[in-house]
């Protein structure tokens, strides 16, 4: 399937590692140009490696509104203007809520949701000037139902709401907006792996006993669904929030 992406600008948060750079990759692998933002440098070089053609590389932290500012302005710059929004940017804290300061769910807001927010807002204007286009919020099957550590259910929960309410403001602006919750996803050094190599036997029993098909999940696999859903291809597609998650959740 042709998905009508050659040559359309894709701004991707979070680009430099995991589920982020796996999306930076498969647009790019669609004939995309992407932007990749994050807050690192060095990833930006390394990763400058492995995308072929012409991309742009944004070092900015987007969980402050200056460098949200900066990465959409960025993107504008340097690729002439944005077609597709893809926000990654994401980190869990205190694992139980009797542990859960006022410093970890501020925290937790800011990373997850007011990133999100504040790339998503601030690329509003340029999507209307390409008369129209798709922004995608990486959520959480966390955001769905309950479960993870709780300042990161909250603001993977508000991700998924305010995916839901932008995609029905802006709908008559031809402008698309989908959250993605994926599942428990394994890549080196990511917080499963590490899991996984501290305790091997209880993460085997927790895949066992809590995802059906037997497995973690790849961060390709979630790259695949998001780029598909941010295309054109997925046109009559808003305001939904799609798992990827080998069955692992159990909300309807």
């Amino acid at each position: 399937m042709n998905l009508e992406l050659d040559g359309k600008c894709v701004l991707v948060s979070g680009a430099t590692r995991g589920i982020g750079k796996a999306i930076a990759l498969a647009f790019a692998a669609e004939g995309a140009r992407v932007c990749a933002v994050a807050r690192g440098q060095e990833g930006l070089d390394a990763l400058k490696q492995e995308l072929a053609g012409e991309h742009a590389f944004v070092a900015a932290d987007v969980t402050t509104p200056d460098g949200a500012s900066a990465a959409v302005d960025g993107c504008v710059h340097a690729l002439g203007g944005i077609d597709s929004v893809v926000c990654v940017v994401g980190k869990s804290f205190a694992r139980v809520a009797s542990q859960m300061t006022d410093d970890d769910l501020v925290q937790s807001i800011d990373m997850n949701l007011m990133s999100t927010a504040r790339v998503a807002q601030r690329s509003i204007p340029h999507l209307t000037a390409r008369g129209g286009g798709s922004i995608t919020m990486i959520s959480s099957i966390w955001g769905r139902e309950a479960g993870g550590a709780p300042g990161y259910n909250i603001a993977k929960a508000g991700v998924q709401a305010m995916a839901k309410a932008m995609a029905r403001d802006y709908a008559k602006q031809a402008i698309r907006v989908n959250s993605i919750a994926p599942g428990s996803i394994l890549f080196p050094g990511g917080g499963w792996d590490r899991r996984r190599q501290a305790d091997p036997d209880g993460i085997a029993a927790f895949v066992e006993r809590e995802i059906p098909m037997g497995r973690f999940g790849t961060v390709e696999e979630v790259a695949n669904v998001v780029v598909f859903v941010a295309s054109p291809r997925a046109s009559w597609v808003t305001g939904a929030a799609i798992s990827v998650d080998g069955g692992q959740s159990r909300a309807f």
